[in-house]
């Protein structure tokens, strides 16, 4: 069983997939949102291909710790999320996540263009991999 980190937005969901082991983080897919339906669909297969028990979403808190718009709307998404899909779900503080992907995808020379492409399935590996580190531990 794996966990699944979600770096949800509002035009592209980033996906990340634990291993196994819960131990490391990939980057899976960025989902361009269209409609919920489409969204959930495609969460749905994502869930049962990789066997996902758990799910961690990021949760965009302002820099001060509070939340604004974008984690209502977040929060939105996962209540209606929860609805048709039946995982736990951990919120996960994605402060700076994004500028973590960046830098990252900066320091491998990946071209601005193609850092565009792949920017919030990198976040999603950023929250995600932060919450495997997390568990681990705790688990020490």
């Amino acid at each position: 069983m794996r966990i699944m980190a979600l770096d949800v937005g509002s035009r592209t969901i980033g996906i990340a997939c634990s291993d196994a082991l819960l131990l490391t983080a990939q980057g899976i897919e960025t989902i361009r949102r269209t409609s919920l339906e489409k969204d959930f669909n495609r969460l749905r297969e994502l869930i049962s291909e990789y066997e996902v028990h758990e799910l961690v979403v990021g949760m965009p808190k302002h820099l001060n710790g509070t939340k604004g718009d974008r984690a209502e709307k977040t929060e939105e998404f996962v209540e209606k999320m929860k609805v048709v899909i039946d995982l736990p779900v951990t919120f996960w503080d994605e402060r700076l996540s994004t500028v973590m992907a960046e830098r990252q995808l900066i320091a491998a020379d990946v071209s601005r263009k193609k850092r565009k492409v792949v920017i919030d399935k990198m976040a999603a590996v950023v929250i995600l991999q932060g919450y495997l580190d997390r568990l681990q531990f705790s688990k020490s």
